[in-house]
């Protein structure tokens, strides 16, 4: 599973890798409930004529998706990986599987507990040919008692007991998973194509796309394990 990614930050690799531009407001260092970027394909225009398909666009929503169902956001503290497995029947899910609603959420690098040594070791993993990940997820919104409208997102996962790189993570007893990695020739089908042909690029990527990073500073740029604001009780406004 996944907790925790650096979210796409240079402008420039933004457009060159998915042909839009980033907005404001989101978080650079992700965790649950925070505000973040991704990218969705909304529905055709409606005109006069037939409907004219829209571009692809960027967003700002909360990490850990909402059901539309939910009485209050909170939910989203739980929801933030969705089981590749179960996203077409689990509850929380499966009305954003059914209506198409899946997106891209640009990142430069995802954290996972590496526990090899008997501890848990904060490790930062990247793509090895120094591209963004394009993760892949499903989106939703929902509306607050007040009216406003949030959106929100998870990550899809697959399992990963066998895979020679993202075994490595997390506790020795606990079931392997990873987040779904899409390639460059993927991203427009998964945004835009019906569920049977997306569903076909819901698999683990090859281990030799991934490495860790072991730059100077990768280790401690934002790699705990914590949220920052687990001990503050840190309220984030709706996004």
């Amino acid at each position: 599973m996944c907790a925790h990614y650096q979210a796409l930050r240079d402008p420039g690799a933004w457009r060159r890798n998915f042909d839009v531009s980033p907005p404001e407001g989101g978080r650079d260092d992700v965790w649950p409930s925070y505000p973040a970027a991704f990218i969705r394909h909304p529905q055709p225009l409606q005109t006069s004529g037939s409907p004219v398909p829209a571009a692809a666009e960027a967003l700002i929503g909360r990490f850990g998706l909402v059901p539309h169902w939910a009485k209050d956001e909170s939910v989203g503290r739980h929801t933030y990986n969705a089981r590749s497995e179960t996203v077409a029947s689990k509850p929380s899910f499966r009305d954003a599987w059914r209506l198409g609603r899946r997106c891209i959420v640009p990142a430069e690098a995802i954290y996972e507990p590496d526990w090899r040594s008997g501890r848990s070791v904060p490790t930062r993993i990247r793509r090895r040919d120094g591209q963004p990940l394009a993760l892949a997820g499903v989106w939703t919104g929902w509306r607050s008692p007040t009216g406003e409208v949030l959106r929100s997102f998870s990550l899809l996962t697959v399992n990963a007991d066998q895979h020679p790189f993202m075994r490595q993570f997390h506790k020795p007893e606990e079931e392997k998973r990873m987040v779904v990695v899409l390639p460059p020739q993927a991203l427009q089908t998964w945004l835009q194509a019906p569920v049977a042909e997306a569903a076909v690029w819901i698999q683990a990527c090859a281990a030799d796309e991934l490495c860790v990073d072991e730059s100077e500073g990768a280790s401690t740029a934002s790699g705990g394990l914590s949220r920052p604001d687990a001990a503050s009780g840190l309220q984030l406004p709706l996004a």
